[in-house]
């Protein structure tokens, strides 16, 4: 990612990975250190600002408060803004020529976003992408003197499967 920017709807998130749910149907807190665990380490690996949202407008007087986790920033919205409102506002202050990036599954935001000239990521697109980098992590662990990661390290086994047996057919 470099310089780019990812921008997280934190709850939108939640309630959408089964890990996430499982854990939120416990306590909430517990859910959101562990979405922030999950951001810090993806971005140790991808690199660029990542910036996680949580709803707090109902929070009476709430005054929004941004914080550092780990190299994420953690916004938590003032009394009376939405976690949506606050994403668009933050990709509406980005400069032109940032690539954004928001992971949300609210079609709503994702299309104001788009508008904007943010990308969109969806809920599922999004844990996809944190369990590819996960599994990169998982390979440069379990081969630490390996410069290089092949095709074979990275891919999936059913895809493995499927083109040897194209191959084979041949």
């Amino acid at each position: 990612m470099g310089d780019d920017i990812l921008i997280v709807d934190g709850y939108n998130i939640i309630n959408a990975w089964p890990e996430l749910v499982a854990l939120k149907d416990e306590s909430f807190e517990h859910a959101r250190i562990k979405l922030l665990d999950i951001m810090t380490n993806f971005q140790g690996m991808i690199g660029g600002l990542v910036l996680v949202v949580f709803d707090a407008h109902q929070v009476k007087k709430g005054l929004g408060v941004i914080e550092d986790y780990g190299g994420v920033q953690v916004i938590f919205t003032r009394e009376g803004e939405t976690a949506d409102s606050c994403i668009e506002r933050l990709v509406s202050l980005i400069p032109r020529g940032t690539r954004v990036t928001v992971a949300t599954s609210d079609w709503a935001e994702q299309r104001l976003v788009m508008g904007q000239g943010a990308l969109r990521l969806s809920a599922r697109e999004f844990l996809m992408q944190v369990n590819e980098v996960r599994r990169k992590m998982d390979i440069k662990k379990t081969h630490p003197g390996k410069n290089s990661i092949t095709l074979d390290d990275v891919i999936d086994s059913e895809i493995k499967d499927t083109l040897e047996r194209w191959r084979r057919s041949k």
